[in-house]
């Protein structure tokens, strides 16, 4: 499932992941699941026909993720963390917090309610930003963190989060391969 969250030059973005890394760090080995948010750049067409034309909408590269992840059969929010950094649409290393495990969706509201420290952090420059998305974005964060928290809930109760099929390889000639289900 995927939620977007739209304002004038940036959105949000979170659905739900289910993740096996090929090549995990001690101790992040094995499945996990959870929600996936990222800040994207959006960009609005031009509408294609009449006045009464679909505007096409492209959302972009990403700034900024959360991932509220959690071993599969592990604790809550055991594998939380972000990456305050991406290098073109790759995500720099993870970053653990405890007070983002500790409380996962007060720490998203917190970072979503100060866009202009978002963007610095991730070394995007201010104008990025639309100049109404600061505002509009920190009033949208309570329904982005409801939908979130949706998320969570149906990830923890079997309905998303899940491999992509139950027979899904998780080894290729021996190999351990990557697998991944969700839009993010």
């Amino acid at each position: 499932m995927l939620y977007v969250f739209g304002f004038d030059r940036v959105a949000v973005v979170v659905g739900d992941l289910y993740f096996v890394d090929p090549e995990p760090h001690p101790g992040q080995e094995g499945a996990e699941h959870g929600v996936r948010l990222e800040l994207r750049v959006i960009e609005r067409g031009e509408p294609r026909g009449t006045i009464y034309a679909a505007t096409p909408i492209g959302v972009d590269r990403p700034v900024w993720r959360a991932d509220l992840l959690e071993a599969v059969g592990g604790k809550p929010f055991d594998r939380t963390h972000h990456h305050p950094v991406f290098t073109d649409w790759n995500p720099g290393h993870r970053v653990f917090l405890r007070e983002l495990s500790a409380d996962p969706l007060g720490w998203v509201a917190a970072r979503l309610a100060d866009l202009p420290a978002l963007l610095a952090e991730a070394k995007f420059p201010a104008g990025t930003a639309g100049p109404d998305d600061a505002a509009e974005l920190r009033r949208a964060a309570p329904e982005i963190v409801d939908a979130t928290r949706r998320l969570l809930d149906r990830v923890r109760a079997g309905e998303l989060g899940n491999p992509p099929h139950p027979d899904a390889p998780v080894t290729v000639d021996g190999r351990q391969v990557l697998v991944r289900s969700g839009w993010l």
